[in-house]
């Protein structure tokens, strides 16, 4: 006899909530369900898991603003498998991004002084938050996997001697691979394996107002193909290296890096401030056997109302899902009441952490993004593997995966007007009905 759980988000009143068996068990299929066929026989990724980032201005909100015991709860509820959430990706800004207290790298120093040797690099400025959280996830979840994007090179190696702009001289191409070599290491001492890095964050925006650097294609498949990856190679490591890490609007960034310098990259990773998910399945078609993975995504106040940001979380999820991709990476895991704080001239911010963490009163909340990502990572865990779906009305929208275990996780939102009765099969068997409200979202676990 197979068994169920079953959560559901209806909205604001209702996100994430267990459902009883009697609650959905008893609801009518037959005439007007919509059917969703699953099929096993059918598979595509395997999931390493979601997660957001522990950004400096996130790391310091939730080790140093919230009470030890808010803070226990909060890591509890977001990386323990059993009580919590269970996110299993960590994606790590390498110095400052633009959610930090301060603009800094690991080896920052006065023009106009250089060490390309790297004999002043230190991460002492993580070991205050950053890496004791870290510890602190992977304590709570064995399978986490570690990520790190850099948001700029240290000034001294760049066309405009800052943080904020410019491009890698060529000169410092072979330093700034010892920076990430350094880095790598420095985490290892700590006991955090770097799972992979890209080699730069948005390397197509070059905002003046926090920490950037452009990259072009041809120059990043220069630095990966003749400068990381010999790095790597040289120390034995075999931390993967992900290229663009950029939105899905530019398939063509990746698929050149791809063409230069593709035996030396492991995959794509993409944002989705800009073009369709489609992307990823574009750029995987053409050299499969690359990663996929979605490494940056922020909600805000740009899509005000509750229930139009909750679906366009549950909505894109699914649809990154769909398209190969191995992780989900949401943005900040905590940012305060002024969506902050962020690197001084940054202006006002408009992002939405998973948590917020109010500067003024403590209070610790949980936001849509929170719930949006139970819906996916409490059901699908690390290592499971994505089957078909297939819905016989597009507005409900589906994906599913089978774990380790050979428990089934399927997700499914309503992106339709009306409520729909929803039957799901798989193989001719019926495995439940249920209903289905407009803009809900509902998360079904079901054991072998």
């Amino acid at each position: 006899m197979r068994q169920y759980k079953v959560y559901k988000s209806t909205g604001e009143k209702e996100l994430f909530v267990p459902q009883s068996p009697e609650s959905w068990a008893s609801v009518p299929s037959g005439a007007g369900s919509v059917v969703v066929t699953l099929d096993d026989n059918r598979s595509y990724q395997q999931m390493d898991g979601f997660g957001a980032s522990f950004t400096d201005s996130s790391a310091y909100l939730m080790n140093q603003v919230l009470r030890e015991e808010q803070r226990e709860e909060v890591m509890r509820r977001l990386f323990d498998p059993q009580d919590g959430i269970g996110l299993s990706v960590l994606r790590n800004p390498m110095g400052a991004s633009d959610y930090a207290r301060t603009v800094y790298s690991y080896n920052d120093l006065p023009a106009p002084e250089t060490d390309p040797e790297m004999t002043r690099f230190s991460v002492a400025h993580d070991e205050a938050d950053v890496i004791p959280l870290t510890l602190q996830a992977l304590m709570l979840n064995p399978q986490l996997k570690l990520f790190a994007s850099p948001w700029s090179a240290p000034g001294w190696m760049k066309t405009g001697g800052s943080m904020l702009g410019g491009q890698l001289k060529s000169e410092y191409y072979a330093a700034y691979a010892d920076y990430f070599v350094k880095y790598i290491q420095a985490y290892a001492a700590h006991g955090l394996k770097v799972h992979a890095v890209t080699p730069q964050n948005e390397a197509l925006y070059e905002p003046l107002h926090y920490p950037s650097m452009l990259m072009l294609p041809e120059a990043q498949s220069d630095f990966i193909k003749n400068h990381l990856k010999p790095a790597f190679v040289k120390h034995g490591m075999d931390t993967k290296i992900l290229c663009y890490d950029h939105n899905w609007d530019r398939p063509d960034y990746p698929l050149t890096v791809l063409e230069q310098a593709g035996d030396e990259v492991d995959g794509v990773a993409w944002h989705w401030y800009g073009g369709e998910a489609s992307a990823q399945t574009k750029v995987y078609e053409a050299v499969p056997g690359k990663e996929v993975h979605f490494t940056e995504g922020s909600g805000g106040e740009w899509i005000p109302p509750f229930e139009q940001a909750f679906s366009n979380v549950m909505r894109t999820g699914i649809e990154i899902l769909r398209n190969y991709g191995q992780s989900m990476v949401l943005w900040n895991m905590a940012l305060d009441e002024h969506n902050g704080p962020t690197v001084p001239g940054f202006g006002q911010s408009t992002c939405r952490g998973i948590v917020q963490v109010n500067q003024q009163t403590g209070e610790l909340t949980y936001t849509l993004d929170y719930y949006a990502l139970a819906h996916f990572s409490k059901v699908i865990r690390p290592g499971a593997v994505r089957i078909a779906s297939s819905s016989e009305d597009e507005d409900i929208r589906s994906v599913a995966f089978r774990n380790t275990d050979g428990s089934l996780a399927v997700v499914l939102f309503n992106d339709g007007s009306v409520t729909a009765n929803v039957d799901m099969n798989l193989r001719e068997e019926g495995l439940l009905s249920l209903k289905l409200e407009s803009k809900s979202a509902v998360s079904i676990l079901i054991s072998p």
